[in-house]
């Protein structure tokens, strides 16, 4: 029995050894896709760079405009912006590779939905980064700006700047990707519906000292921006992995009545 009981920790730890092999494999692949399209997107990175200080500089007064306080700072937000604008472009494909990584431990029916998955959790991140653009963007912009009188001006570093949009727009972004992560730590056996469910009035306070923590202004309306949209998608990751349990019981079902047969 002792023997049989270390083979079985022997091959359960070589399996381990072996996930990890396959995560680190699927990270090169995604990291070297993100580098390749944020060396292209480099060569647009001054346009790039005009876009996302668009919602700042319509507030700024007429003279106004974005500063550096260090010559190297240009070439460093630029680099960092295209790096971001890779991480936008490859987003499909690091996806795709995170969906070959937990493909073994899904089911006939789950292995299907490798398209709608890349889809959706695309769809997702670009609309929780859009709505940081137009909607939280010019309200928090606005919210600072609003302390400047005539002896405080402001002159906005574009270090800081980019800092700032690049935070918001990735956590709007991964907001937006709740419902995709509650049924993907839901298929992997994290979690179920019912444990989520339970959860339900912990989470209310969370979603809150979530936005708390990574919304730059301190007013409740922009701090209620981040976390209604998280509370809204809270609920549908439930009701897919709802959904989902649903099939796959009914799967397990079917292939109980095969064997008993």
């Amino acid at each position: 029995m002792p023997e049989e009981s270390i083979l079985t920790e022997e091959e359960a730890r070589m399996t381990f050894l072996e996930h990890l092999d396959e995560l680190r494999k699927r990270l090169i692949r995604a990291v070297t896709a993100i580098c390749i399209i944020a060396v292209i997107c480099f060569i647009f990175s001054e346009r790039l760079f005009s876009i996302l200080s668009a919602p700042v500089v319509k507030l700024l007064p007429k003279d106004a405009s974005l500063v550096f306080t260090s010559l190297p700072d240009p070439f460093f937000i630029y680099l960092k912006v295209s790096i971001i604008a890779g991480l936008f472009v490859a987003l499909p494909y690091v996806l795709f590779e995170l969906w070959r990584f937990i493909y073994p431990g899904l089911h006939k029916h789950e292995r299907r939905m490798a398209v709608p998955f890349i889809i959706v959790a695309t769809l997702l991140f670009y609309a929780g980064a859009a709505f940081a653009y137009f909607l939280v963007f010019p309200a928090a912009f606005k919210f600072f700006l609003s302390y400047q009188t005539a002896d405080l001006k402001p002159m906005i570093a574009i270090r800081e700047y980019v800092s700032l949009i690049m935070l918001l727009a990735l956590a709007f972004g991964a907001i937006f990707e709740t419902p995709v992560i509650i049924v993907f730590l839901g298929l992997l056996g994290v979690f179920d519906s019912s444990f989520l469910k339970r959860g339900r009035r912990y989470f209310i306070v969370l979603a809150f000292v979530i936005a708390a923590m990574l919304t730059p202004t301190p007013d409740v309306i922009n701090q209620t921006l981040m976390a209604v949209p998280l509370l809204l998608f809270y609920e549908v990751g439930i009701w897919v992995l709802v959904l989902f349990e649903r099939k796959r019981e009914k799967e397990l079902a079917a292939e109980t009545a095969e064997d008993v047969e």
